[in-house]
């Protein structure tokens, strides 16, 4: 990796402190994902700005512009829709294929053959094997949960017929899929038949082409990302919200350093449970350590920080420079969002690289494959060496002293909690902020991070615009991670709040910003805004809600799944940092924008500057107010016991 000079400062590359301490303090001949992108410019074409290039077959790569066609006679329009859903249909089984290992993993807990691993939430399980049409009563935990995970793992293959968890749903919703023909049969099935409609010579109507790829991203976001929801929680625990710090301050200068980098929970899990083991934390002291330092990366940070209170460090930019810190032992990586540069990065350092999954080698990695029955063993077998390794840690290392303060683990069932008691958990009051005024809106300000965009800074900048106006903002994957790293997670967030979110965060004692988990909860958004409609006061769809939702540094093609099942759920969706590989293509810009809120009452568009994407979703999510007629300031209205009693009883 040869060394490219930055020719920005620091500053002007992240918002996070920590990464410009890191650019200003690394090895000068070492080469990051920033100098990269300096160097390294987007290819017009492939990017979807000027043109756009087709290599579905031999004949081509056919690079198409203005009027011009692949040498089929295939449209700009068509072969933009053609990408765009292999897109999708790459990111809905990246999240799916996730849901698939845990649905795995928790039969084997049911039969007691997952090492490590059992059911922690009970009645989590309950409520989920009612949703697949299990019957609970009288049977024991273990077999639901058997039976649960059997069910699940047929709707991987279902060949017809409809997901489950679309009845979660309201009901409005699932009859306009229904009407449109887009309501997921079954996950695999969507995926393959994406693939076989783009293959060349078979789809070439545009919209027909993306109807699929709706179909496909339906039954990632109502389908296999929610069972990984759902399945993690029921395995894990269903998280709470509790206090931890972040950033790479969190590192110890006298610690072993572990560090878990990925998607998946289940051996991260393990790994950070098994060190607080008495056992290991003595033999690390052996060694010269005061004790064992986990911390985490991208989305497996946000899974074991939101049920265990683990420190994140970073997120997706974040994971060269932490080995750049040389001050950790090992990173165990599983799946999605790696960067390939860190086995050759580890080479110059003491760092081990581990990888986990069967899914995932890196040249310059040790394979330490995670299987079923191993989890134990292999997470003691992984903090042994991270602890041999400590001897091996240059005595100068060059750790930030840098760090915050934040609050997650918020989820669909926490949130109730705390607005309606323990008695009477429920969404009433937010609903009820939302229709009086207090609460404008909710904006969901999730995704990636882009090393073309300047690092954190878009993410932070709309949360804090948006709450101070009034408007919930909730966060998954790693722009919760930066608004965590830059203090927007903490109780001292409410002072960048408006009055109205403020009255009503502080009465219930939740911030202003909440995180609701890794990536693939984003299915918990889809969870709460059903129940908000169900919930009543608000229209009877999500279409009708005061919400959108934002991906603002968006990378990954995950993010387009996410993007598609979210704005066809019902919900305006804006983009920004790197266009949409459509954006050559009026044809298909038209679809996604026009055509979908027609269809669906959501759209999904590209918006490049930052101002104008604030603007305008400030603008649909008052439009959605007018259309309830509430946008105008409402009386408070105090409840007295007797009418309390009238509510309860209606």
């Amino acid at each position: 990796m040869t060394k490219e000079k930055l020719k920005r400062e620091p500053g002007d590359i992240s918002d996070d402190q920590a990464v410009c301490y890191m650019l200003k303090n690394m090895d000068s001949e070492i080469s990051t994902v920033f100098e990269r992108a300096e160097s390294m410019k987007p290819c017009p074409i492939g990017s979807g700005i000027s043109g756009i290039c087709c290599k579905n077959c031999a004949m081509g790569p056919c690079r198409i512009t203005g009027d011009k066609t692949g040498l089929c006679g295939a449209t700009m329009g068509t072969i933009a829709a053609r990408n765009l859903a292999r897109h999708i249909a790459a990111g809905a089984a990246a999240h799916s294929d996730h849901g698939r290992d845990l649905t795995h993993l928790m039969g084997l807990a049911a039969e007691g053959k997952a090492e490590g691993v059992r059911i922690k939430d009970e009645k989590k399980l309950l409520e989920y094997a009612e949703c697949l049409g299990i019957k609970t009563e009288g049977r024991e935990v273990n077999e639901i949960a058997k039976e649960a995970s059997e069910k699940s793992l047929s709707l991987f293959g279902q060949q017809s017929g409809e997901i489950d968890l679309v009845k979660i749903a309201p009901e409005k919703r699932q009859e306009l899929w229904r009407k449109r023909n887009v309501m997921p049969r079954g996950v695999d099935r969507e995926i393959v038949e994406v693939m076989h409609r783009t293959h060349t010579g078979v789809d070439m109507e545009a919209e027909h082409i993306l109807d699929q790829a709706v179909r496909t991203a339906l039954g990632d976001g109502w389908g296999g990302s929610m069972i990984a929801t759902e399945i993690s929680d029921i395995l894990f625990s269903t998280p709470n919200p509790n206090r931890a710090k972040t950033n790479l301050g969190m590192l110890a200068d006298d610690e072993v350093n572990i560090v878990v980098h990925g998607h998946e929970p289940t051996l991260s899990d393990i790994i950070a449970t098994l060190a607080n083991d008495d056992e290991m934390i003595e033999y690390a002291k052996s060694k010269g350590a005061k004790g064992i330092n986990v911390v985490g990366i991208c989305c497996t940070a946000n899974e074991v920080l939101m049920r265990q209170g683990i420190a994140p460090i970073g997120n997706y930019l974040s994971q060269e420079l932490a080995i750049m810190t040389r001050s950790v032992e090992v990173m165990v990586v599983d799946i999605q969002c790696i960067m390939q540069s860190l086995g050759r990065l580890t080479e110059k350092y003491h760092t081990k690289l581990i990888t986990s999954s069967p899914k995932c080698k890196i040249p310059g990695a040790l394979h330490m494959e995670f299987e079923d029955d191993n989890g134990l063993k292999l997470a003691r077998e992984i903090i042994r060496m991270a602890i041999d390794n400590y001897e091996n840690r240059p005595k100068e290392v060059c750790i930030p002293d840098i760090r915050e303060d934040l609050v997650a683990g918020f989820s669909r069932e926490s949130i109730k909690y705390m607005l309606g008691g323990k008695f009477r958990s429920s969404f009433r009051p937010l609903n009820d902020a939302i229709i009086d005024g207090r609460i404008q809106g909710v904006v969901g300000i999730v995704g990636c991070n882009n090393a073309r965009c300047a690092h954190d800074r878009y993410h932070n900048y709309l949360t804090r615009e948006f709450i101070k106006r009034d408007y919930l903002v909730v966060m998954t994957g790693c722009g919760a991670l930066s608004a965590a790293k830059c203090g927007l997670m903490e109780s001292e967030a409410m002072e960048y709040a408006g009055e109205g979110l403020r009255s009503i965060c502080e009465t219930v004692g939740m911030p202003p910003v909440l995180h609701l988990g890794s990536c693939v909860d984003n299915s918990r958004i889809l969870t709460v805004v059903s129940d908000v409609v169900r919930e009543g006061g608000l229209g009877d769809d999500i279409s009708d809600l005061p919400v959108a939702g934002i991906a603002p540094e968006w990378m990954s093609e995950k993010a387009l799944s996410i993007g598609t099942y979210v704005a066809t759920s019902g919900v305006y969706v804006a983009f920004s940092g790197e266009p949409i590989p459509v954006e050559a293509s009026s044809e298909v810009k038209e679809i996604m924008t026009t055509r979908w809120q027609e269809k669906y009452g959501g759209q999904l568009e590209y918006i490049a500057d930052i101002d104008e994407l604030l603007a305008k979703v400030i603008s649909v999510i008052q439009q959605k107010r007018k259309a309830l007629k509430i946008d105008t300031k409402q009386e408070r209205v105090l409840f007295d016991m007797e009418a309390r009693r009238a509510l309860k009883d209606v």
